[in-house]
């Protein structure tokens, strides 16, 4: 009796001629060799490549491990030295030329309300987010925004704006005898 694989071959197989002749062997100008040519190791490998059955399921997944917190609220001091900030960068980007010649490089920080409707803080609550850049305007009248690189960012999530050197200086703070008082 003979072996199929580890398994003995039983007496009426039905494929036993078959079976015996063995895996077929093909020259290099057969004509079946020429239709089917052999494949690739790389295009091979594809093959047997893992794939993703359910598109878009891992990052669904991983979306709902991001904490979200809520909007805090600024003080009155926090208000006006925001303001004061807005007011000063305002001045150095009022139109585009100004803001190129000024080149004044920010880092603001603001709160991003969660986008994603599966998620159950969707609309409640968000992530706070600090963009660096070269600031290109300044609209507190029509847009309320300001613009940093190519994000524009609404004036009612900004939190914190911080420049690097001393611009934001508050020369009141420094000289007293400047405050009149």
């Amino acid at each position: 009796m003979e072996l199929i694989g580890m398994m003995p071959m039983p007496v009426d197989f039905r494929y036993r001629d078959v079976f015996l002749k063995g895996k077929p062997k093909h020259g290099p100008y057969d004509p079946f060799r020429i239709r089917h040519p052999g494949m690739d190791v790389r295009r091979r490998a594809k093959i047997f490549a893992p794939f993703d059955a359910l598109k878009g399921f891992n990052e669904a997944i991983g979306a709902k491990d991001i904490l979200y917190q809520d909007m805090t609220v600024l003080s009155e001091e926090d208000t006006a030295e925001l303001d004061r900030r807005l007011r000063i960068l305002h001045s150095l980007t009022y139109n585009s030329r100004m803001a190129r010649a000024n080149h004044v490089q920010v880092k603001v920080t603001f709160f991003e309300p969660c986008r994603d409707r599966d998620h159950e803080d969707y609309g409640l609550k968000g992530q706070y987010k600090a963009i660096s850049g070269i600031c290109l305007n300044v609209d507190t009248e029509v847009t309320k925004t300001i613009l940093v690189g190519s994000s524009r960012i609404s004036l009612e999530d900004v939190r914190k704006i911080e420049s690097p050197g001393d611009l934001f200086r508050n020369r009141w703070d420094e000289d007293p005898s400047l405050s009149g008082a």
